[in-house]
């Protein structure tokens, strides 16, 4: 019982943690101080000590400091994002079910239709889904490691309404529901390449 409520305060910790770098109420290359955290957020360190290690494990803290990726990280990220989605999607088209599809169909159209919020949860729910068609646990393991890092680029590549997006769900869908591998294989590179593109443009500003 006192390792569960260990692990809630963990949990809750980390997160608020986490929300205070995506919302910028800890800015990129701020020191992160246990002590200040721990009196700021009503907890002891020890909460604190383990979502720093899962932070840095997801990238967003590096040497007691907020995060602050350059361009080449992010690129390097991308690289990888890109390797392990053209092997997954390839895995979605040989493997998925006519009810996968269906639900692949139902993020796309939440993406057309639904709300900010509603349309980044469908954008994240339909790259998870083909990256768990590899049922590589070490492969999701590592993509579950990128996300944060991952949300802020699909925050800003929603914020700004990056043309075509969801339009090229739909596109990266019918190749998956025709069963043509190198077309789906294409389609996720090109979606992925023009995601960093993007998303880099306004960074720089």
């Amino acid at each position: 019982m006192v390792e569960n409520n260990k692990m809630s305060a963990f949990e809750v910790t980390y997160e608020k943690i986490r929300d205070m770098i995506f919302n910028g109420e800890l800015s990129n290359g701020q020191k992160i101080t246990e002590t200040k955290l721990a009196e700021q957020l009503g907890v002891s360190r020890t909460p604190i000590r383990e979502a720093i290690k899962r932070l840095e494990q997801e990238k967003l803290i590096a040497e007691n400091r907020v995060a602050n990726p350059t361009d080449r990280d992010y690129q390097n990220i991308f690289e990888m994002r890109i390797l392990i989605e053209k092997y997954a999607i390839v895995k979605a088209v040989q493997f998925f079910t006519d009810s996968d599809v269906e639900e692949m169909e139902r993020l796309v159209e939440i993406g057309y239709s639904g709300t900010k919020e509603e349309t980044m949860e469908a954008n994240k729910a339909f790259h998870e889904r083909i990256v768990a068609a590899t049922k590589n646990d070490v492969m999701i393991d590592y993509f579950n490691q990128m996300q944060s890092i991952i949300y802020l680029f699909r925050k800003t590549v929603l914020h700004y309404k990056r043309p075509g997006l969801i339009d090229e769900h739909k596109a990266i869908v019918d190749a998956i529901k025709d069963r043509d591998a190198s077309r789906a294989e294409r389609l996720i590179e090109e979606h992925l390449q023009a995601d960093l593109d993007f998303a880099l443009y306004y960074l720089r500003k």
